[in-house]
């Protein structure tokens, strides 16, 4: 079992790392059951085969197995992955009427931005690579360099064919910006040539002036043509001759107003002018001149002659149709491919890169996104481009066998595997929220699955449920969380929990462990969740007394005698007080009854003295005296305990008669 990969995402010839499971009933199988996003939980199998006895005593011990994760625990990556999704959030909420002229010019505003994350990961990539301090993580960075320049060329030829677009489908001049952005060996020859002693005399000079002419960058090859000391500008020779027809070459761009017939009727006599003057033999002298004449004759030859200098069959494709066939139309493209390809040794040289961009040209948009699946070994470009080409309305015929379309099943392998990572997972959750079908589904199956390891982490899962009103899930998670709590002795973290599921009986029960906690230890814990209840104590009527005999503790330490007698009162005559809990309540009033104000009333008094009486009632049955009242965690009191009680209800009996006699004489002087 591969342990950090699945077998298909390695090349030839390299092994995946393989984990040893130590079990010495691997005879009876392996068993595996799915985690949260690339994850599996794999096992001996609990139950042998028929007719095989188990020697298993025990549970086996679980082996994680996760594939795919390595690349978001890259800063870089998940950097990428967060500045995209607010692209992606931003792209859902963007439906403007279709109508419109803003549509288009809206889409291609994401894809760029898209592409400008995409570009400032590859850069920060490339420095990682070059300061890494050892030979592995260099190794590890440079291989996702090379993913993220695939991605990056493949997204913005997708961009120029599928989503901006222009009308009349000529292509031409995006397609040069684009050998431009992404090859940029022109330069590096330019460069190494212009800082030598002699330019002209470098073996990169001329490779550099052809690779500017086959791009279209005319400027610059005159610059470098400017240099070469052989030419007399006092003189119009074979230089200055050349010189005028890279000058005068027309290009054609949409926004000068110029009609298509129009561009192609002068495009066509300024190369007749070059085939003229390259017939009439101006640069048999100079050789390197007459093979740049012979690329703007559109020569078949010459770039067959120059292929290692374009090195890609899509390179010379774009050079050559520069040259013999600049009107050309997106849809066209594919007409043009095959000698191109045949000029690299044919189609069985294709790699996958190759395959993809074939594809996309091809317009075979399912073909891409498969080929950019196996090859690029993550959902992030797929599932972005998908939904960005669905939203160009380039994806709506395909959909899928099984119940979903294509982009939301890819937007769904992508947030599922961001939902096993710590700091992603509510990431994978926003995804989630745009896929109409099974999105909602697959969210709950995976909130409700997601490790709480702190408060602070279920804080977190419940606000995304409480956003989407998942009640189940929200309700599940606090029982979880008020459990975790209660059996780590922590009464008010679990109260807090049962209050946010609004849990009546959870509540009920945690409310008498508070009661029992007062009655054992003589006081509260967790008083500010207690003095701070408010209206959640109506929760059910067991959390209702709680609270009320915490604000009567309050007003005694306030000396507020009157209120918090008042207060007393009410919970042993309305009932509300369990009958458990009685005695408590009439042994807290003793010091009432004892001070030196009288604080009850005669009739105050005649009512403690028959809930006096009602407890002797229930204490000298045999149902209180073996444990079996009606009342919740009642225990069975032992002689001592029944003697302490007692000499209680004595102390208070006496307390009673004392105050009423104080309270009619006090009454009585009043009168």
């Amino acid at each position: 079992m591969a342990a950090n990969g699945m077998e298909e995402d390695f090349d030839d010839g390299e092994q995946p790392e393989i984990t040893t499971i130590p079990d010495p009933h691997l005879r009876l199988g392996i068993s595996a059951r799915w985690g949260t996003g690339n994850q599996l939980a794999v096992h001996a199998a609990l139950h042998p085969p028929q007719g095989v006895t188990s020697g298993i005593q025990e549970s086996p011990l679980v082996h994680e197995v996760r594939w795919g994760t390595q690349e978001v625990n890259n800063p870089i990556i998940r950097k990428l992955i967060n500045e995209t999704h607010g692209t992606f959030v931003s792209l859902q909420h963007h439906q403007p009427d279709t109508t419109t002229t803003n549509r288009k010019p809206q889409l291609v505003k994401f894809s760029r931005n898209y592409r400008s994350v995409i570009r400032a990961c590859l850069m920060q990539l490339k420095q990682a690579e070059e300061s890494a301090r050892d030979d592995a993580t260099a190794e590890e960075y440079g291989m996702q360099v090379e993913i993220y320049r695939m991605v990056e060329l493949i997204w913005s030829l997708c961009e120029i064919l599928f989503v901006e677009t222009l009308p009349g489908g000529v292509v031409l001049a995006q397609l040069l910006d684009w050998v431009k952005w992404h090859f940029n060996e022109a330069d590096g020859y330019a460069n190494e040539a212009t800082t030598s002693d002699t330019p002209h005399l470098h073996d990169s000079y001329w490779s550099a002036v052809y690779l500017y002419v086959l791009q279209g960058r005319n400027d610059e090859a005159r610059k470098l043509l400017s240099l070469d000391p052989n030419r007399n500008m006092d003189v119009y020779d074979e230089y200055a001759s050349i010189d005028e027809l890279l000058r005068k070459m027309p290009f054609f761009t949409l926004y000068t107003g110029q009609s298509l017939a129009e561009f192609d009727m002068k495009w066509r006599h300024w190369q007749d002018e070059c085939r003229r003057r390259y017939s009439e033999g101006e640069f048999n002298t100079n050789k390197n001149l007459e093979t740049i004449c012979r690329i703007l004759c559109g020569d078949e030859d010459v770039f067959l002659d120059l292929k290692d200098l374009t090195e890609t069959w899509y390179q010379m494709l774009v050079s050559k149709l520069l040259y013999c066939n600049p009107t050309v139309k997106a849809f066209d493209l594919q007409y043009h491919v095959k000698a191109c390809i045949d000029a690299y040794d044919g189609h069985a040289t294709l790699q996958p890169l190759d395959n993809i961009l074939l594809a996309a040209i091809e317009f075979d948009l399912h073909q891409v996104i498969k080929e950019s699946s196996s090859l690029l070994g993550n959902w992030w470009f797929v599932a972005h481009l998908a939904d960005l080409l669905f939203q160009c309305g380039q994806l709506e015929s395909h959909s899928l066998n099984y119940g979903s379309n294509l982009r939301e099943f890819l937007l769904l392998d992508y947030a599922s595997s961001l939902m096993s990572h710590p700091s992603l997972w509510q990431v994978g959750a926003s995804y989630l929220d745009y896929c109409p079908e099974f999105g909602r589904y697959y969210l709950e199956f995976y909130l409700e699955r997601l490790p709480l390891q702190t408060e602070r982490k279920a804080l977190k899962v419940l606000r995304e449920c409480e956003k989407r009103d998942m009640k189940d899930i929200s309700h599940s998670i606090c029982k979880v969380m008020g459990v975790r709590a209660l059996r780590n002795e922590r009464l008010g973290s679990a109260l807090s929990w049962a209050l946010r599921s609004k849990d009546a009986s959870f509540a009920t029960f945690l409310a008498d462990r508070f009661l029992s906690e007062y009655s054992s230890k003589g006081g509260f814990s967790s008083l500010d969740l207690l003095d701070n209840l408010g209206t959640a104590m109506v929760l059910s009527d067991r959390l209702t007394f709680l609270g009320k005999y915490r604000e009567f503790h309050r007003l005694h330490e306030e000396r507020e005698f009157k209120s918090a007698a008042n207060l007393l009162l009410q919970l042993l005559t309305n009932r509300m007080a369990p009958k458990k809990f009685w005695l408590t309540l009439l042994t807290d009033a003793l010091p009432l009854l004892e001070s030196e104000e009288v604080i009850f009333s005669t009739q105050q008094t005649y009512e403690l003295m028959n809930c006096l009486e009602d407890i002797s009632l229930s204490f000298r049955s045999s149902a209180y005296l073996h444990g079996d009242t009606a009342d919740d965690a009642q225990l069975k009191l032992t002689k001592g305990q029944q003697e302490v009680e007692k000499q209680k209800l004595d102390l208070i009996r006496l307390a009673l008669a004392r105050n009423l006699a104080r309270a009619i004489l006090s009454e009585g002087s009043l009168e």
